[in-house]
C-alpha cells in the first residue's frame, strides 16, 4: 500500500515515522523549508526515556512533484489549514485512494467529502501528546500514542482491514473500530471541554477546580457539549472527561490554550464553533449552552485582538 502522509509535523511525522520504522512504503508530503531540513538530518523521533528512532532519508514530495496517486492519504493538519492542506494532496487522489483525517471536531468530514466523495473518506482520530523541537525532532512526550479509524458507516470493509493489518505491524496501537463517529464525538466533548473551560479561565484544570464553582462550571459544560451530541443521535461516554477534567492540583490545559498563551492561531470555529452551529440547526435552546457561548466569546474575542496586531 503506497501511503501519503501529508506534512511531517508532531502528528503526521510521528505515526509516519513510526510507518516507514515498520517497512511500509510512505512519502511524505511538506513544504520546501521542512524538505530541507529532512534531507539534511532525517527524520528523528524522541521517545519517552530519550529513545531515539533515526529514519535517514524519508521519501520526500512536494505538491509539484506528485506525479501519481497513492492508496492511502494520512492527514492531520491543524482545521485552519484544511482547504490548503486539501489543494496541496489533491493531485495525489485517484480512483482508489482512501483519506484518513485524524483532525480534531467533526466539520472536516463535510469539508473532504465534498472535496472528494463520500466514498473516498474515513473517519479517524489520534492520541498523541507530541511536538516539533528547534531542530526538528518530533518528541512525543508521554507513553499515549494511538490511532482509531474505521468506515463512516460502522461496517468494516475490505479496505479498513488493510489498513489494520498494517498499524499492526508498527509500534504504535491502534484499533479498527465499527462505531468510529461515536469514538470521534467522545473525544470532542472531552476537547472542547478541556479548551473551553482552560480558555475561558484561563488556567489549568487544577486552578479552575480550585477555585469557587470551577468543578461545577466544568460538569455542566460537559452536559452542554453533550446535549448537542445526544441531539445528533450520538451518546458519548463521560468518564473520561469527569475523571480528567476534574482531577484536584491537575496541570492539564488544552493545546487551544497553550497557543492562546503564545498568540498564535487556534481552531475556534472548529472545536467550539462548530458545535454552537450543529446545536443551532438542531432546536437546542441557546439559553441552555451559556457556558460553552461564554468560551466561544472569549476565543473569537482573541482572534480578532490577534488579526488587529
Amino acid at each position: 500500500m503506497r501511503i501519503l502522509i501529508v506534512g511531517a509535523g508532531a502528528v503526521g511525522g510521528y505515526f509516519g515515522g513510526r510507518l516507514l520504522e515498520s517497512g511500509q512504503d510512505v512519502t511524505f508530503l511538506v513544504r520546501p523549508a521542512r524538505a530541507q531540513k529532512l534531507k539534511q538530518s532525517g527524520l528523528i523521533i524522541k521517545n519517552p526515556g530519550n529513545q531515539i528512532i533515526s529514519l535517514p532519508s524519508p521519501a520526500l514530495v512536494t505538491t509539484e512533484e506528485i506525479s501519481h496517486p497513492y492508496d492511502l492519504i494520512l492527514l492531520s493538519c491543524k482545521a485552519y489549514d484544511l482547504e490548503n492542506a486539501i489543494d496541496s494532496f489533491s493531485p495525489a487522489v485517484g480512483p482508489n485512494t482512501v483519506i484518513l483525517p485524524l483532525l480534531n471536531g467533526m466539520r472536516h468530514i463535510q469539508v473532504l467529502e465534498q472535496a472528494f466523495g463520500s466514498e473516498k473518506v474515513l473517519g479517524g482520530l489520534c492520541n498523541i501528546v507530541s511536538t516539533v523541537e528547534a531542530d526538528g525532532t518530533i518528541y512525543r512526550m508521554t507513553p499515549l500514542h494511538n490511532i482509531c479509524f474505521g468506515e463512516l458507516n460502522g461496517t468494516k470493509s475490505d479496505r479498513t482491514r488493510r489498513i489494520a493489518d498494517i498499524f499492526k505491524q508498527t509500534d504504535f496501537q491502534s484499533e479498527h473500530s465499527d462505531n468510529i463517529l461515536l469514538a470521534m464525538w467522545e473525544k470532542w466533548l472531552f476537547l472542547a471541554s478541556l479548551a473551553s473551560s482552560t480558555c475561558l479561565m484561563r488556567a489549568s484544570i487544577g486552578d479552575i477546580i480550585a477555585s469557587p464553582d470551577g468543578k461545577t462550571f466544568i460538569l455542566m459544560l460537559i452536559e452542554e457539549i453533550r446535549s448537542i451530541a445526544l441531539k445528533a443521535g450520538y451518546a458519548p461516554g463521560v468518564e473520561r472527561a469527569h475523571q480528567m477534567l476534574t482531577e484536584p492540583g491537575s496541570k492539564l490545559t488544552a493545546s487551544m490554550y497553550r497557543d492562546l498563551q503564545n498568540g498564535s492561531r487556534i481552531e475556534a470555529d472548529h472545536i467550539i464553533g462548530d458545535l454552537l452551529f450543529r446545536a443551532q440547526q438542531s432546536g437546542i435552546d441557546p439559553n441552555s449552552l451559556i457556558r460553552l457561548r461564554a468560551a466561544y466569546t472569549h476565543v473569537k474575542s482573541y482572534e480578532l485582538q490577534r488579526s488587529a496586531v
